[in-house]
């Protein structure tokens, strides 16, 4: 396992760079998800307005004008957590040992986080300023679905973390009633359908607010975030994150599969689960007692194969809201296996002993379901707005 960069550099080139330990694998695939997914998304929103499935929307901006105090505030700040953390680990002793620990702490290096926080500001103060006019002028600009991708993204980023920290607790309530700060804060502990539904609602308010066809946006992220997914797990088992599968000691299927992709101990897991490694020094020297099923692995194929169905199917699938019915259909059912051979909390006071992830799933089904077989009815009249 990789549980940063660092361990990747030096275990594939040999190559020990210590500022790489700040950049966490699962954040670093997960960021990387959200930059392909953007890409996708926007090539899919293009192709939409071109059959003109979507309208613009016009702002009007102001050209010429010197930099607002806000502004310059909000670089100053970027600036000073850039510095005062990223900067100030390679000042700060042993804060590299420990990257996670140090960034959640209060210890920074508060004369680089003022002197790059003034430098960031005084960049965006001389940027503005080449640009100033002696009169500010005022544009109408036309902004397509495809231009706000950027801040789809953003919503999606944040209220996504949000929503998959508040489903975390509350699916492991006794946890967090322990340690309810540590719980808020760990990088650890996310539920996927917890950011997926908070994500989604934030996502739809937005488009409704810029006049963008929820309907038409809705079969737009359809394969996006089915390929999301199955990036953002990569992360998930590079850095051993914890979903994985339960023990796994039965004798592979067939004899060319490698071990790692039917049953693994995951050695140096960035949660630091399981028995100590013999020999190893360091950080990360732990690895699960007893083989587990790779879940994280078997989601990235699985969902990568889904990803290129619903991308072949988007053309051919011609009523709006259907192709989204179908992501909803996939996704619950791909979720819905998994489970039974993921490690997860059960709700032991309902029948069969279900996961949360379970239960939504199973609602996924049916209202993926009901929206494909109702969609022609509710939106066929649909074109650019809905």
């Amino acid at each position: 396992m990789y549980p940063n960069l660092y361990y990747v550099f030096q275990d594939l080139f040999g190559i020990e760079l210590s500022g790489l330990k700040l950049v966490n694998s699962f954040g670093f695939f997960v960021a990387l998800a959200f930059i392909i997914c953007a890409w996708v998304l926007t090539l899919e929103l293009r192709r939409k307005q071109q059959l003109g499935l979507f309208v613009h929307t016009e702002e009007t901006i102001t050209i010429g004008a010197p930099a607002s105090f806000s502004e310059l505030l909000i670089n100053f700040i970027v600036g000073f957590i850039f510095g005062y953390k990223i900067v100030g680990a390679f000042t700060i002793a042993d804060a590299l040992n420990d990257p996670q620990s140090f960034i959640l702490s209060a210890k920074g290096n508060l004369p680089v986080g003022l002197m790059v926080g003034l430098a960031f500001a005084g960049l965006k103060w001389w940027e503005k300023n080449k640009q100033k006019l002696a009169k500010p002028e005022t544009r109408t600009i036309r902004i397509w679905p495809q231009d706000r991708v950027g801040d789809i993204v953003i919503y999606a980023a944040g209220f996504g973390f949000l929503g998959a920290k508040i489903f975390h607790n509350l699916e492991n309530w006794n946890d967090f009633v322990k340690d309810p700060i540590g719980s808020l804060i760990s990088f650890s502990g996310l539920t996927f359908y917890g950011g997926l539904i908070c994500a989604g609602i934030a996502i739809v308010l937005y488009a409704r607010k810029r006049k963008i066809g929820v309907v038409h946006l809705c079969d737009a992220m359809a394969p996006t975030m089915m390929l999301a997914y199955s990036l953002g797990r990569i992360g998930c088992q590079v850095s051993g994150d914890g979903d994985w599968g339960i023990v796994n000691l039965h004798p592979k299927p067939f004899s060319w599969l490698p071990d790692w992709m039917w049953a693994y101990t995951y050695p140096h897991n960035v949660v630091g689960e399981g028995v100590p490694i013999p020999g190893c020094v360091g950080q990360y020297c732990n690895q699960l007692p007893a083989p587990v099923y790779p879940t994280a692995l078997y989601e990235i194929i699985v969902c990568f194969l889904l990803f290129l169905v619903l991308w072949v199917l988007r053309k051919r699938i011609k009523v709006p809201g259907r192709i989204f019915g179908l992501y909803l259909v996939l996704n619950g059912i791909e979720r819905f296996f998994i489970e039974k051979i993921r490690v997860n909390t059960k709700y032991e006071a309902l029948p069969f002993q279900p996961t949360q992830a379970e239960l939504i799933a199973l609602l996924l089904v049916v209202a993926g379901t009901v929206l494909m077989i109702r969609s022609e009815k509710w939106f066929s009249s649909r074109t650019t707005e809905g």
